[in-house]
């Protein structure tokens, strides 16, 4: 019977964890990293402001799970892909992006004025992301893919042209002539088909 409380402890908690982010992923986007405070999401989630406190330490602490748990979850997309090549992989990225916009958003596009240095070790999780591209990247070239510095850097320019196609989508900046599904599809063409083509080898 300890085990089984034990279990129904560990899972509240786990989902006590998500709820609380995913309620300030969206506050965090609408109203930026200064306009929202611990007091605030609590209100928005029925909770005291102590137990936000309790599961992240501080404002920054929550800030940095938030881009962890956005890391774990585009992890997630690109496992499902990993293995079907680098238009897989790219289509799963732009997937995430747009599945999950406010998660993304503060990813990558939140900027706070002030807040605490990402730790090391959740940024050398993070970057599995990045090297599983590397890896489809160094592929396509025919690249040892123990030049780590060559295939993350070209993975990285992969990297910026997804980030460039989820970034106009969740602005609203594509025109309006031109189809979302249209318009991922042939920039993934354009980008896997420049590495396959040898033009960037």
């Amino acid at each position: 019977m300890q085990g089984s409380s034990h279990n129904v402890v560990e899972k509240d908690d786990r989902d006590l964890r998500t709820l609380i982010l995913d309620r300030a992923s969206r506050l965090l986007v609408e109203d930026g990293y200064s306009g929202i405070s611990m007091r605030k999401i609590a209100q928005a989630i029925g909770y005291s402001a102590t137990t936000i406190y309790h599961q992240f330490g501080s404002k920054d602490g929550l800030f940095h799970a938030l881009v962890e748990e956005g890391m774990d979850r585009l992890a997630r997309y690109l496992d499902q892909a990993k293995g079907d090549g680098l238009a897989a992989l790219c289509r799963a990225y732009v997937n995430f992006g747009l599945e999950n916009r406010e998660y993304y958003e503060i990813m990558f596009l939140v900027t706070p004025d002030s807040v605490d240095r990402y730790p090391i070790h959740k940024y050398r999780r993070a970057r599995r992301n990045l090297d599983l591209f590397a890896e489809a990247v160094a592929d396509v070239l025919g690249a040892p893919s123990t030049d780590l510095q060559y295939v993350r850097s070209e993975a990285t320019t992969v990297w910026a042209a997804l980030h460039g196609i989820v970034a106009l989508i969740v602005a609203g900046r594509i025109d309006r002539g031109i189809g979302e599904e249209q318009f991922v599809v042939g920039s993934i063409r354009r980008i896997v088909g420049a590495y396959s083509s040898g033009a960037l080898a």
